[in-house]
């Protein structure tokens, strides 16, 4: 009677461990909620938040992926390529989009390609005169490369120095041509001056080591590393109540000191020193590749050069991916601080398909799991079009898992017209009831990666940001993985968390 007295009560012990580590999807303490902060800005480059960083490169104004339009001052109409790509170059368009935009692929400071609307490179012509500027080349070379040449009273008027020494000239709306001197002024008679129009900017990583160049760029990447984030900042989120950082990586750290040109070694001692920082503090780390090979959005966070989104589009491109994670989980598996693996962050749809997410997802889960049963993997919702629970049939049959959302009352045309108390209702209304309807009982944790106490209203209070972060702290703190703001430190002050709490905005 007593043995058997003896193996019911371990029985009962035994059934009660199981199931406390099967609650929350295999989390230990269900009630345990993350209150992180991102480091954004640190390991991948981000100019808006420390625009400083760019300051040292020569001709700043012409990185990888300026977005540029030419206005013809003879015919008074924009330079285009015709069909989007594949065909010659016009100045015939009364009014600049797609097709009138050109995005530079930088070779030096001096020196560039021009990429159209459908990636083809301009060139001149090889057939015919060979000076009519066409764009047909898919892979750049010295005949698709060029120079812009300012004007020292009005910067916004250039020429355009072709390969053959001579410069672009708009002969008439339908004949652009390499054959112009360029030297009869800069008055509105001169078919070779363009007025030029900067549509849009990339500052990322891509654009910072390829804009100082492979002598320059190891060093000034190493300084900004060695002191944007330093120890005493971990410390300080310890001491600020908050018990993990959410880490942006880029895909290139998994190559080690010597990643693909133009990145640079360096950015994976950091993030040991970040593991030794946490251990140290009593942190987690939420390790997040922010960066995926090709651009998961084409936006400047996610590496890209030009603002083209390449990732996913083939299998050679995911299982570089994967690689990556698989590298990350292995390097820090056996870290107490090591709490969650983020497998990619926003990709973008439509570009980013459901089948492919799913697909990347399974074989990126699956890479951590080969190193670590312990390691939550988090997958970030797409942005875009799509459904919030699409994920959810893959996700919760996956042990661990977790689902990332990303709430900002910013960047929607929605936003723009709201006041305080509009805004704050928002949260409380809109923002609740959207993480009810993806936090459930037996699907994924919910974990809101990203949110700011910053909003589009002018002229609000101290009091109304104490009021506006509350809100946030308050619904998304019924995350069921819980919730990161964006970011450690920043120029913007509204999104230096830093800032934020040590001016009394914030109160954890």
């Amino acid at each position: 009677m007593v043995v058997s007295s003896t193996k019911l009560l371990l029985s009962i012990c035994v059934l009660i461990l199981v199931s406390s580590c099967c609650q929350g999807q295999g989390r230990v303490d269900p009630s345990f909620r993350i209150r992180a902060v991102n480091l954004g800005g640190w390991l991948v480059t981000e100019g808006w938040i420390k625009p400083s960083l760019f300051d040292g490169i020569v001709n700043k104004d012409f990185l990888d992926g300026t977005a540029l339009q030419f206005k013809s001052v003879t015919t008074g109409k924009y330079l285009c390529s015709e069909q989007g790509g594949g065909s010659i170059i016009v100045a015939n368009r009364p009014a600049a989009s797609g097709w009138e935009t050109f995005r530079l692929w930088r070779i030096n400071e001096t020196a560039f390609n021009f990429r159209v609307f459908d990636k083809q490179f301009i060139g001149l012509s090889t057939s015919g005169n060979g000076i009519d500027a066409v764009a047909i080349s898919k892979a750049p070379g010295n005949s698709e490369t060029f120079q812009i040449l300012r004007n020292a009273g009005d910067r916004n008027r250039v020429r355009i120095k072709a390969p053959n020494g001579y410069y672009l000239q708009a002969k008439t709306e339908e004949q652009v041509t390499a054959d112009s001197p360029g030297n009869k002024g800069w008055g509105d008679d001169d078919p070779s001056v363009f007025v030029m129009t900067v549509a849009g900017r990339l500052q990322g990583e891509f654009q910072v080591t390829n804009g100082y160049g492979p002598e320059k760029a190891p060093q000034v990447m190493r300084e900004h590393w060695n002191t944007f984030i330093v120890e005493k900042d971990f410390e300080f989120i310890s001491k600020s109540k908050l018990n993990a950082v959410r880490i942006p990586v880029g895909w290139w750290i998994g190559s080690g000191p010597i990643p693909p040109p133009p990145f640079v070694g360096g950015s994976l001692d950091s993030l040991d020193n970040a593991f030794l920082w946490a251990e140290k503090y009593g942190l987690k780390v939420i390790i997040d590749l922010h960066a995926a090979p090709g651009s998961q959005n084409g936006w400047e966070h996610s590496g890209s050069r030009d603002s083209s989104q390449e990732w996913g589009k083939t299998d050679e491109n995911i299982n570089q991916t994967v690689t990556v994670i698989e590298f990350l989980a292995s390097r820090y598996a056996k870290s107490p601080s090591l709490y969650a693996v983020e497998l990619i962050n926003e990709p973008l749809s439509p570009g980013a398909t459901l089948s492919t997410m799913i697909k990347y997802y399974k074989a990126g889960y699956a890479a951590v799991r080969r190193h670590s049963s312990t390691a939550f993997v988090v997958m970030s919702n797409r942005l875009g079009p799509m459904e919030p629970r699409e994920l959810f049939p893959m996700a919760s049959e996956l042990h661990g898992s977790v689902i990332d959302l990303h709430y900002y009352n910013l960047f929607e045309e929605k936003f723009n017209n709201l006041n305080v108390q509009q805004n704050i209702d928002f949260v409380y209304n809109n923002r609740s009831s959207d993480l009810n309807h993806v936090t459930t009982s037996n699907g994924p944790l919910t974990f809101v990666g990203e949110w700011v106490a910053e909003w589009q209203v002018n002229g609000a209070t101290k009091e109304d940001y104490q009021r506006f972060a509350k809100a946030q702290l308050e619904v998304y703190g019924r995350a069921s993985f819980g919730w990161a703001y964006w970011t450690l430190r920043n120029v913007n002050n509204h999104w230096s968390l830093d800032w934020m709490i040590r001016n009394g905005y914030i109160k954890l």
